[in-house]
């Protein structure tokens, strides 16, 4: 007769010495949500997808940054600033994520390109850009008069030339004549941004026209790399006496963060890819803390967006433990800090969403208008610790 083998029906039937081994953090590490999806149906809501199916790897960073931004960044007493890098606006990133969420109020203040600020231009101007492959002879494009971004095709002559010729006109206007730094520069152009999307019966496709309408700085961290750079530049040699200034920007960038901090308030940075943006958006507490030598922690929430790796000693990769050696991120807020490895253009349209989707929007906080009063206060500050 041959013998069968019983199936344990519990786990009360394995060895005692197994049973009573102790593990006492076990318990601890296996409380997360268990990984047993639903079946997709084709109906689910993105917000609902997202709980229910990005569990594990890049998507699980993804939901724990957008959980992060929604649940507590958008806090009404955090200030948040943004970083963008990479060709963000000629793929339409600004039109559908960077404007609505500056005009919900999830946006303070912003780090950019210069190239992105200059293509968000191409926008304002009702300038077009096309969809097209990245599989082309770009020998080819140049005697057609086009350009690529990758894939991402726009024209030589109607296109970016025109938005130069346009760009001129506004940097000798009267108001430009002077020593400013690029949130100034950025705002005025706004201005002018603004005016053209009305005329042209657009409606918030400029990520400087709706910086302009909702008192949020844009600076650049290196302003003379860039389109919007090289015509300041190039209206310089006809006498233009518009001169910027980088150093308004670091002591400027500074003062939101400070401010945050000594109102009570918490601050935030939400880094959309690497570069110099991300550096620009960090070294505000290295600026407080190393130079300024005022007392302070680091950056309370942390999420980052990028597609660099860490180990080849880039800023890009750099990682929110290695940013706290420097003063750059509060140790004791490492839990609110968040890294997903993957394509900009992928989560922002995500992130953005969500946000909105779960979050009501927030007062605007105007930074732009109350930068008078924050470098009255850091300066306060700085001649009170270094007398």
């Amino acid at each position: 007769m041959k013998r069968t083998h019983r199936i344990r029906e519990n786990h009360s039937e394995l060895p005692d010495w197994l049973r009573k081994k102790k593990y006492p953090l076990k318990s601890r590490y296996l409380s997360g949500k268990r990984i047993m999806p639903k079946g997709l149906t084709g109906r689910e809501k993105l917000e609902d997808l997202m709980q229910e199916t990005f569990l594990a790897y890049n998507s699980a960073r993804l939901m724990e940054g957008c959980r992060l931004f929604a649940q507590k960044m958008l806090e009404p007493d955090v200030t948040v600033g943004m970083s963008l890098a990479g060709a963000l606006t000629p793929a339409g990133l600004g039109c559908s994520c960077v404007v609505p969420l500056i005009k919900a109020g999830f946006v303070d203040w912003i780090v950019a390109t210069g190239a992105n600020l200059y293509h968000d231009l191409h926008f304002a101007f009702n300038m077009p850009l096309h969809v097209g492959s990245h599989l082309v002879d770009d020998a080819e494009l140049r005697k057609n008069d086009v350009v690529r971004i990758y894939d991402v095709l726009l024209g030589y002559t109607d296109c970016l030339m025109a938005t130069d010729d346009i760009l001129r006109e506004i940097l000798v206007q009267p108001e430009f004549q002077k020593e400013m730094g690029t949130a100034e520069m950025h705002h005025l152009i706004g201005k002018y941004a603004a005016e053209w999307e009305r005329k042209a019966g657009l409606k918030d496709v400029s990520v400087l026209a709706a910086a302009y309408r909702a008192g949020v700085p844009c600076h650049t961290s290196s302003p003379g790399d860039s389109t919007i750079g090289m015509n300041v530049a190039g209206v310089e040699l006809r006498g233009n006496k518009l001169r910027v200034n980088p150093t308004i920007d670091v002591n400027e960038t500074t003062s939101y963060v400070l401010a945050a901090k000594r109102s009570g308030g918490k601050s935030a940075v939400m880094l959309m890819g690497g570069g110099s943006p991300k550096n620009f958006m960090l070294q505000t507490e290295p600026q407080i803390q190393e130079v300024l030598r005022i007392k302070e922690v680091g950056q309370d929430y942390f999420f980052q967006v990028t597609d660099a790796r860490p180990d080849t000693g880039g800023l890009s990769g750099a990682t929110p433990h290695e940013a706290v050696s420097w003063g750059k991120v509060d140790p004791n807020r490492l839990p609110d800090a968040v890294v997903c490895y993957t394509d900009t253009t992928i989560a922002l349209p995500i992130i953005t969403h969500y946000a909105l989707a779960t979050h009501p929007k927030r007062k605007l906080r105007r930074l732009y208008d109350n930068r008078p009063a924050m470098m009255e206060a850091l300066v306060r500050e700085y001649f009170a610790h270094n007398k």
